[in-house]
Parts: C-alpha cells; structure tokens; sequence
C-alpha cells in the first residue's frame, strides 16, 4: 500500500510543480475586506505593484468591506486554492473569531501564510495640556483619582481598546472607556480634550505626536520606532509592559500549493531591494517585516494565543 501513496503524491507534485512554475498566466485578486484608502488597502496596492511588475500578470485589489473585515476574509477562505485569489490579512482577522459569536473563516485553518508585510504599533498620547510628562506619571495620576479619568477607542474589541485595557491590568489602574467610531475620532477627542490618553496606531497619531499637538508617553511595539526614537517602549516604561502591535499579511487559501506561495514570498523579499517600495511601506512607525510562510505560521499561533488570553481578561464579547 505504501507504493500506491508514494505514486500519488508523486502524481501530485508532477500536476503541481508544471502549475508553479508556468504561475501566473492569469491575472490574480488580492481579496482586502476593507475600504479603499484603508492602511490595508494601500499596502496591498504597493504589494500588487511589486508583484504584476515582477510576474508578468496583473495583480489586481478586489474591496470586499464589512464586519471588521470578517465578509472578505470569508469570500478569501472559500476561494480555490490554485494561488489566483489572495487576501491582506490584518490582525483584526485573529480577533474576529474570538469576539464574535459567529465567524464564518478561521485565521489559521482556511489560510496558508504568505508572509507578514507589517508591523504597525500603536502610541499612548495625552493632550499636550495633560500634567503627565511620563507613563508612570499617567499611571500615578490615575491611581490618586480612580475612575475620574477616561480613555478613547474605536469601539468595543478594537485594537485600541484592547490595547487601554491591557494598560489598565499592567498599571493595576481604573479608568472609563470612552467608545468612537476609529483611530481618527480618538486623535480629534484628544485635540478636543475630551478624554485624558488614547492609544491610537502610529500612523493616525504619528504626525499630531511629531508636531506637538499631542504628547507621545510610549510605543506598544516591542522596540522603539525609527521615526520616533525618542519615545520609550511600554516594556521599557512601566513594571509589567507589554507589546502589542497590529500587522498587515499576504495569505492565501488553505490548500494552494507551497510552490506558488514559495513564488510570492521570493518575489516580495527581492522586492525589498527596492527602496521606493520599502519605503513605501515603511512609514509613520510601521516596520517591514517579509518573515518567511513558515516564521509567519508560527507567530500566527502565538498571536492568537496571546490575544485569546487578553479578551478572557477583559471579558469583551461581541454579537
């Protein structure tokens, strides 16, 4: 019986390496389940760009928004496995199954990594009005007047919010949450000073941070930003600090054939010589990561593992 499997797979591996290696000869979706003009949107047209002008064929950016991005991620996950559908996958798409109650698409199972294009840190900014200078000072702050104090985000089980209540049980802190609609409304209360610390993503408070309209107290990355060297890691700032970022991948359907993927990975790392296209993705505190399928598998699982443990901690629950 063991000759009839090893006849198979070879059987499979001559249907599949002529398929790759002759990859594309069609033009190739790249799913966003968000808006056009959305962080993600932008790093997939950079990525489709990079890749129709190495392969050939058009790579071309299908929109398909809604719920948090769970509606593309379900069109991606059905698709046919044969490398000409491929979807952004934000690490939205790892906290969709574990705060809705029905999630039609696991993040692990119905997709294949390609690779983690980003990286992207969120900033904990005061209004420049606030007395605080430093996160312990935040920290004091709040523990002198309990529950007087509140914090901004872009709804229940955003980044944002998840991000607030992981301070909150590292600082040992109470303050009140005060729901917007994004990253945007979270800046402009600020601005406004309507509530007293947010935590929006680099991009959306990098340049208010930058120029003095709001005061940057840290970065939840892991490291300290290039464009923002001054400011100190959350790790760094406090007992007890953590690293949360948010992160843009390349994914394709379970099931395509590793040499397909191997083919995109290979293309986007050589792409990385180019520095208009590093560039283009490395900015505002965003990093450019480009692991390989394999490195992103792996950092999938811990990531989920991690956010699981954050949301069983917070008790969030959407329906």
């Amino acid at each position: 019986m063991r000759w009839l499997a090893l006849l198979s797979a070879a059987c499979v591996f001559a249907h599949v390496a002529p398929a790759a290696a002759q990859y594309p000869d069609k033009p190739v979706r790249i799913i966003v389940p968000f808006i056009a003009g959305s962080a993600p949107d932008v790093a997939a047209r950079q990525v489709a760009q990079r890749l129709t002008a190495s392969l050939g064929q058009q790579f071309v950016v299908d929109n398909k928004p809604g719920v948090a991005g769970n509606i593309g991620a379900e069109v991606a996950a059905r698709a046919a496995p044969d490398g000409y559908s491929l979807m952004l996958m934000t690490s939205s798409h790892v906290l969709s199954p574990l705060l809705y109650a029905k999630v039609n698409f696991d993040p692990i199972k119905d997709f294949v990594p390609v690779t983690m294009i980003t990286r992207i840190p969120s900033l904990m900014v005061v209004p420049p009005s606030s007395p605080v200078k430093s996160v312990m000072e935040f920290v004091a702050l709040a523990k002198s007047s309990p529950g007087k104090l509140n914090y901004g985000s872009g709804g229940a089980g955003s980044l944002a919010h998840l991000s607030a209540e992981a301070f909150r049980l590292a600082a040992g802190i109470d303050y009140l949450h005060v729901p917007y609609k994004g990253a945007p409304d979270i800046v402009l209360a600020l601005l406004g000073k309507q509530i007293d610390v947010g935590f929006p993503t680099m991009p959306t408070a990098f340049r208010p941070a930058q120029q003095g309209t709001l005061r940057a107290l840290a970065v939840t990355s892991a490291k300290r930003t290039k464009v923002m060297p001054e400011v100190p890691t959350l790790l760094e700032a406090m007992p007890n600090g953590f690293a949360l970022d948010a992160w843009l991948a390349l994914v394709a359907p379970a099931g395509t054939p590793p040499a397909i993927v191997a083919r995109l990975y290979a293309v986007l790392v050589e792409g990385l010589k180019d520095p208009a296209f590093r560039s283009a993705l490395d900015g505002d505190g965003s990093e450019v990561v480009f692991n390989s399928p394999a490195e992103f598998a792996a950092l999938l699982k811990d990531e989920t593992a991690k956010w699981q443990a954050l949301i069983t901690r917070v008790g969030v629950k959407l329906d």
